[in-house]
């Protein structure tokens, strides 16, 4: 266990980090400072990674229903937490998220950190906005590093991966979007660390995934399967479908792998754990 690092928010993210870096994960709930200063005098950290966030219950459409509770977890938490470790001279890192743009894929390029956030469509996008402005203006004086991650893929079934969505849905849509593999984000969260960078990265993988293509490898290893391509219009739903540039992380030095590039190896290890008859999410 590597007990410089201290996580608060055990929801999917969070547990992952926990799994790969070995390190404490506070399930405090945060509404003051002094809830987590008790968790930094208990576990001594140097690095406090905060994951705590409201999504809603099924999908981001739910934090209209509970505005009070998205504001908290989004915007309260990550300010509280940012404040508490200044205060104790430890290094801040935010998960934040990059569905906070307009975009078109037709003409615009990649999406980059210095670009100012637009999309308010939607209230987890404000909320998530909100927090960014906040610590956004810190980190130049500050170790605050803010890693911007989108549509979490991973190679193990949880209700939070995008490919566990797409089987539950069997519908899907045909635009490219920056997707986070989430094996690849915690190398590049290591990395992160290991150099003391701060400031804000996107922490994607390169490209833009169309969800069919995802679908169709899927079915290459679970033939029964079967998935339906709609158009977008016909959701009817707020959402941003976006691309985020990785030329930023890529100078810092880490090798950013193509999507279309880890898909088989998701799937494939997806299935394996599937298979297993004790697996339960």
């Amino acid at each position: 266990m590597d007990p410089k690092i201290l996580i608060f928010g055990k929801g999917f993210i969070g547990t992952r980090i926990k799994e790969e870096l070995r390190c404490a994960l506070s399930e405090r709930k945060i509404y003051s400072f002094a809830d987590v200063q008790e968790e930094i005098e208990k576990f001594k950290p140097k690095v406090i990674i905060n994951c705590i966030g409201h999504t809603g219950k099924n999908n981001v459409d739910d934090c209209e229903l509970d505005k009070d509770k998205s504001l908290i977890a989004n915007t309260f938490a990550p300010i509280i937490l940012a404040e508490a470790a200044l205060r104790n001279n430890l290094r801040f890192v935010h998960i934040s998220s990059g569905c906070i743009y307009h975009f078109d894929s037709s003409c615009d390029k990649p999406i980059s950190e210095e670009e100012i956030p637009d999309y308010f469509d939607l209230f987890y996008s404000r909320t998530k906005i909100y927090a960014e402005g906040a610590l956004g203006a810190l980190v130049k004086e500050f170790p605050i590093l803010i890693i911007r991650i989108r549509v979490p893929l991973d190679n193990r079934p949880n209700p939070r991966n995008i490919l566990t969505k797409l089987i539950k849905y069997k519908k899907v849509i045909d635009l490219p979007n920056s997707i986070t593999y989430i094996p690849d984000f915690i190398l590049a969260l290591k990395h992160l660390l290991n150099i003391k960078a701060k400031g804000i990265y996107n922490v994607v993988n390169k490209g833009g995934l169309r969800y069919p293509r995802l679908m169709k490898i899927y079915k290459k290893y679970v033939p029964d399967f079967e998935y339906k391509v709609i158009d977008f219009k016909e959701l009817r739903l707020n959402r941003t479908n976006l691309i985020m540039s990785t030329k930023k992380l890529e100078q810092s030095g880490f090798r950013v792998r193509k999507i279309d590039d880890v898909l088989d190896e998701c799937v494939r290890g997806y299935v394996r754990i599937m298979e297993r008859r004790d697996f339960i999410f």
